[in-house]
């Protein structure tokens, strides 16, 4: 075991409704994916019993075999104890045969270390924040004292920690009665007993499906809040305490677009009272933490507009959210569990790019070309200022480079691409490409150097490598660009850098030079309901089933024959 704690093999395996598998070499990440993107089933869950396409992903690419792994690190969103979960049952892995370690930690301090473990912060403030977690009874020692309220049968909703090296220390957890984060009803708008539920209960009640919160937070911006915090929630002595007041007005199924205006006001509520939730838990952890550092993850981490606030007004001066804040996320946070078990060293690795797939080679791409009907490829010498002259030229371009992210956002590995100043993109892209509803916005992908003369910062850095900020377009500016700026005048935007995305960068360079804007529309490479594309074969399947116009690889660019 001595050669093995030098650079030991470990697999984290996040078993969740949106399962992911991450493997470490030492303390790097050498792949990870999430299994979604290989069975193309949205949210597709991974149980530890296995079997798991992801898993055999990942050993594969590194070229390993089970026995070599050090250690397997189940990160489990449910009860660990139910034997779906019994990680000995995988029958790839073979655990017991190969006599590899295993180890299971609950979901919230998956999320906790995945976050930690990513930031390069020697010490921090951890805020984890979601729908729900693991249950009371599967908390580590530590853990059982702190939960904020008297019930055993709870399970965790929100948790707050003190990191350092590899310690991660929980502070303060609050939990749902029964589990009941979201109850689910006959008809009409769902009970919550969490923030994440909170929200997915007013996505069930708009679209009829309680896990599109993303589509909540981009109505928002089109209504006036009129329901007042207080009609969701009360804070009573720390403890969240959540009503029905809200619930009991949404009585009937009526969804989008009917009562467009009735939902606009009440996505535009729910946000607000999501945001003074969120700044009352911020404000806990600067009493519970002397800190400069925040660590932050969980589902709701992927609210940008409520990220923007917390960066400006939270006191932190540095704030870091894993990109992969939910729940794919814990597999590395699993992963980095592990290996600080073994080693007892945080080696402050900051993640730069979310690149954590596999590459696919030109012979992949040329083959996966070969076995498509109705598609022609065409080779190119400069790949950069071909694909500049498709954008400039009007083309909606998939734009397939390297690994593909972990999690839910595009960040120029698995794109669609248009060029910003297309004042009718916007609605083409979500009619004829994306096919989803007219309101949904689309982010802009900007050189880090160029950021601040497009977007205002106010006195907070503008580094935004993971689209989980949102800023306002600076007004001057908002004419040249209206394809990627938001009924509010917001972006939600990426910021780019050579360092973490070459090729990315480069073509946004080159867009830069030849137009005078720094950026260009970014979305995810997938139709509505469907995970974004892992392979070329994926790639090519997108654009022969959507408005895409032309497909970039690294060597050539595809179009429909």
């Amino acid at each position: 075991m001595e050669s093995l704690h030098k650079q030991p093999w470990i697999l984290g395996i996040s078993a969740s409704h949106n399962g992911s598998v991450c493997l470490l070499k030492g303390d790097e990440i050498v792949v990870a994916v999430q299994e979604e993107r290989l069975t193309r089933r949205k949210r597709h869950r991974i149980y530890g019993a296995g079997p798991s396409l992801a898993i055999a992903y990942c050993l594969s690419y590194a070229g390993l075999e089970p026995s070599e792994l050090a250690l397997v690190v189940l990160c489990v969103q449910g009860e660990a104890q139910n034997k779906v979960h019994d990680v000995r049952l995988e029958p790839y892995l073979k655990v017991l045969a190969h006599r590899i370690p295993t180890v299971v930690i609950p979901h919230h301090l998956g999320h906790a270390v995945s976050t930690f473990a990513t930031s390069g912060f020697e010490e921090a403030a951890i805020m984890v924040v979601d729908g729900t977690g693991s249950p009371i009874s599967d908390f580590t020692p530590a853990e059982k004292k702190l939960v904020n309220g008297c019930f055993a049968d709870g399970w965790e909703t929100i948790s707050l920690y003190s990191a350092s090296g590899t310690s991660v220390v929980p502070l303060e957890k609050h939990a749902a009665e029964r589990g009941a984060w979201l109850d689910m009803r006959d008809s009409g708008m769902p009970s919550f007993g969490s923030l994440g539920g909170m929200f997915s209960a007013v996505a069930q009640q708009i679209f009829g499906e309680p896990m599109d919160a993303g589509k909540v937070m981009g109505l928002a911006p089109y209504g006036e809040p009129q329901i007042p915090a207080e009609d969701f929630f009360e804070i009573d002595r720390g403890r969240f305490c959540f009503k029905d007041k809200v619930g009991r007005q949404f009585r009937h199924d009526e969804r989008w677009p009917q009562r467009a205006c009735e939902y606009e006001m009440l996505a535009a509520s729910v946000q607000a009272a999501l945001e003074e939730a969120l700044m009352y838990l911020v404000r806990r952890c600067r009493e519970l933490v002397k800190s400069d550092n925040l660590c932050y993850a969980g589902g709701v981490a992927l609210n940008s507009v409520a990220n923007e606030r917390i960066i400006r007004e939270s006191g932190f001066k540095n704030v870091h959210i894993i990109p992969a804040a939910e729940d794919s996320g814990t597999a590395i946070g699993a992963a980095y569990y592990g290996l600080w078990q073994l080693t007892r060293k945080n080696s402050r690795r900051r993640m730069l790019s979310d690149t954590c797939g596999r590459s696919y080679s030109p012979l992949a791409v040329s083959s996966a070309i070969s076995e498509m009907q109705n598609v022609r490829a065409i080779s190119s010498q400069n790949i950069i200022a071909d694909t500049v002259d498709l954008l400039c030229d009007g083309k909606i371009v998939g734009w397939f480079d390297g690994g593909s992210e972990l999690g839910p956002r595009a960040l120029g590995q698995r794109s669609i691409l248009c060029d910003p100043r297309r004042a009718d993109a916007k609605a083409i892209l979500n009619q004829r490409v994306k096919m989803r509803e007219s309101f949904r916005p689309f982010a802009p992908a900007v050189l880090l150097e160029e950021a601040a003369n497009w977007f205002e910062f106010g006195s907070s850095t503008p580094d935004s490598p993971f689209m989980l900020r949102v800023c306002k377009v600076k007004s001057e500016k908002s004419y040249a660009v209206p394809a990627i700026v938001h009924v509010d005048g917001t972006g939600r935007l990426q910021t780019v850098t050579r360092q973490a995305n070459p090729r990315f960068y480069d073509l946004i360079r080159c867009f830069y030079e030849r137009t005078g804007v720094p950026m260009l529309l970014n979305t995810s490479f997938n139709v509505m309901g469907e995970p974004i594309i892992e392979t070329p074969r994926d790639a090519l399947a997108c654009l022969l089933h959507s408005g895409l116009d032309c497909c970039v690889f690294e060597e050539g660019i595809a179009f429909k024959a």
